[in-house]
């Protein structure tokens, strides 16, 4: 799809979604927990037929809460894996999602739409994966309103939609070789939440209705297969306690993690929730012997080396951030957050040879990932640094596009038309931005 279709579908999205008292929130984009997501979902999107083209995202909300509204994307509230006790009610959940997905209720819904702003509302994923900062950590993205009626509308599926998705999330799970009771164990957490006005219920409520009915018919869906022997489910509950650990250190009081961390799944676990706790309090000291011992642990681990170079470049140690994101790279050449950091590490040394390498990573970077508005920031950047002033207005003005900030999209978008080569490919995009900012308002 051209750019301007997307940026389009993301920019009418937030044009609906701005007019709503709508509470805002983002992503939060981290490769470790990303990383570890997916891998907990691959067996379950593999049974659904599905595959490694779906993605699971947190979003930044700490209610408990997960949807879907496209069919690439499943979308889990940080409140809710917070608040998960192990791999398997998480794999429940992206299991119904699934289902969803693969049930065809998401293109229902879009044949159903009855107006052009619902069928913008259609969009949001769209948007709220575009917008989302690449900072990794807890960056945020742009914002999503989550309990406005209109989008308790869009989210919302029927008893029909969860009565189906039960069942064929209970099948995928037993297909996947993963104990269904996971399923009825989240259902539980859930119990008692309609009796609640709806300004106290979970968003889950709203948008998932219960019924005693729902979850008798899911315990017995669970039942049929009692007593069989399920496989070991030891390496998704690590990842499970490695996300959870990682997503709670960051959003969570200092004092809180460190209070607990003792009681980590792992030692590993354990010592980067430590040295997260410490960076964020903040005891540089502390922080970065922390995250030197797990490096040294874990010398092959990525992901550890990507944290190790976040707490150095946000400690302002730029040379051995730049090295340690190169680590990082090298163990995990295509994970386009890595790559975004290693090229904002990169800018920070402010010298000729790391403004040309930033560069690099940062066109790889945004090659895997389109829609990150962190590295569309930094690539700017680093245009304007390499004298490309038609280039790093072109990106200035898709960010700003990505974001919603239309005006200011064409405002920097007509900067490029008059700076980069008519008909060349870089013009053709600035004339996308153009064409979707003076389309939106329609």
């Amino acid at each position: 799809m051209r750019l301007a279709a997307r940026v389009l579908a993301a920019a009418l999205c937030l044009s609906v979604i701005g007019t709503l008292p709508a509470k805002a929130v983002g992503l939060l984009r981290d490769p470790d927990i990303e990383h570890a997501l997916n891998t907990i979902a691959s067996p379950i999107l593999n049974a659904a037929g599905l595959g490694a083209r779906v993605k699971v995202l947190v979003v930044n909300d700490q209610s408990l809460n997960a949807f879907v509204v496209d069919t690439d994307h499943i979308f889990i509230h940080a409140g809710l894996l917070a608040r998960l006790e192990n791999a398997r009610q998480l794999q429940s959940v992206i299991a119904h999602e699934a289902a969803h997905i693969s049930n065809g209720h998401i293109a229902r819904r879009m044949t159903n739409a009855r107006t052009a702003r619902t069928s913008a509302g259609l969009g949001l994923a769209l948007a709220a994966a575009a917008a989302a900062s690449g900072a990794g950590g807890a960056a945020a993205g742009i914002a999503i309103g989550t309990q406005s009626s209109a989008q308790r509308v869009l989210f919302a599926h029927t008893r029909a939609e969860e009565a189906s998705a039960d069942q064929a999330g209970v099948r995928y799970m037993v297909n996947a070789g993963i104990n269904p009771d996971g399923a009825v164990e989240v259902i539980d957490i859930f119990r008692g939440q309609e009796a609640l006005s709806v300004s106290r219920q979970d968003p889950y409520t709203r948008t998932h209705p219960l019924s005693q009915d729902r979850f008798r018919a899911l315990q017995g869906f669970a039942a049929a297969y009692g007593g069989q022997a399920w496989p070991d489910s030891g390496a998704a509950d690590y990842w499970f306690a490695r996300a959870q650990g990682k997503l709670t250190a960051f959003t969570r009081a200092p004092s809180w993690t460190l209070r607990r961390a003792k009681s980590s799944a792992t030692d590993d676990i354990r010592l980067m929730r430590e040295a997260v706790a410490y960076h964020r309090q903040p005891d540089v000291k502390k922080a970065v012997a922390t995250i030197d011992k797990l490096a040294s642990a874990r010398p092959k681990d990525p992901y550890v080396q990507e944290l190790r170079a976040q707490i150095l470049l946000e400690s302002r140690n730029f040379p051995a951030a730049a090295n340690a994101y190169g680590v990082a790279v090298s163990l995990s050449p295509k994970d386009p957050l890595i790559l975004g950091g290693y090229g904002r590490a990169l800018l920070a040394l402010d010298t000729a040879d790391g403004n040309k390498r930033a560069l690099a990573a940062l066109e790889k970077a945004r090659s895997l990932d389109p829609y990150s508005s962190g590295v569309l920031r930094d690539l700017g950047m680093a245009y304007a640094k390499a004298g490309q002033n038609g280039m790093a207005s072109l990106v200035t003005a898709e960010r700003y596009a990505l974001t919603g900030r239309l005006k200011d999209a064409a405002l920097h978008a007509k900067r490029a038309e008059g700076l980069l080569p008519r008909g060349s490919a870089p013009w053709q995009r600035a004339q996308d931005v153009l064409t979707a900012a003076k389309a939106a308002p329609k």
